[in-house]
């Protein structure tokens, strides 16, 4: 299962019976898995629990600690593999684009998208105390590459010349608080995330109102 769209909520999987040899690493991604779906639920990292990690799995849980040492070793390589798979999502969206702009348009929709379907993983990923207490360096690969996808813009003359770097993290902070003011405040009259992600793409970067 694909960790940007965790399964949705069903009944507790039953115990499961012991992993052939060899396929431990079968069961640390079904614990990951597992974490993720109830991360997407709790929206709180420091609400989790390893046993209620294990009886969704259907695993004892001295089995869970077999492959992480604590809660915030395995949220931190949860977040890392849900982050991993949202990369290749965006890298999907930009790569059917006709150009730059096409491209850093698809990534943005993309990632409102995800965020909006999966308000409990955002929070985690953006908003918990973990991002203090942990390195989550991994996501500067995000980063990096909305920069790159202005950059692209920049130079194939479609937006203004400027700092991309500047102008990314401008962006940037606009998405978060847009995406972030959603899940919080989720009883405001919001417009259609998409048109307000436009209008930050024409705001901030410069690039042509989309045609709806």
């Amino acid at each position: 299962m694909d960790a940007t769209t965790p399964a949705p909520k069903t009944a507790r999987t039953p115990r499961r019976g012991t992993n052939p040899r060899g396929q431990g690493e079968r069961l640390r991604a079904e614990i990951v898995d597992a974490a993720l779906r109830l991360l997407d639920e709790l929206a709180d990292d420091q609400a989790l629990s390893l046993r209620a990690v294990a009886r969704e799995v259907g695993i004892a849980a001295t089995s869970v600690y077999i492959h992480f040492a604590d809660r915030d070793a395995l949220v931190l390589a949860a977040l890392e593999h849900c982050h991993a798979g949202l990369l290749r999502a965006v890298d999907d969206a930009e790569s059917g684009a006709a150009d730059p702009v096409a491209a850093l348009r698809a990534r943005t929709a993309l990632l409102g998208m995800w965020s909006r379907e999966h308000p409990g993983l955002y929070k985690v990923l953006h908003e918990s105390t973990l991002n203090r207490r942990s390195d989550m360096s991994f996501k500067h690969d995000m980063s990096e590459r909305t920069t790159a996808a202005i950059r692209r813009c920049m130079d194939a003359g479609l937006v203004p010349r400027g700092d991309a770097e500047t102008v990314s993290l401008d962006l940037r902070t606009a998405v978060h608080g847009a995406v972030s003011m959603r899940v919080n405040q989720p009883d405001l009259l919001w417009s259609p995330l998409e048109e307000q992600v436009d209008r930050f793409l024409t705001k901030l970067v410069g690039v042509p109102p989309a045609e709806r």
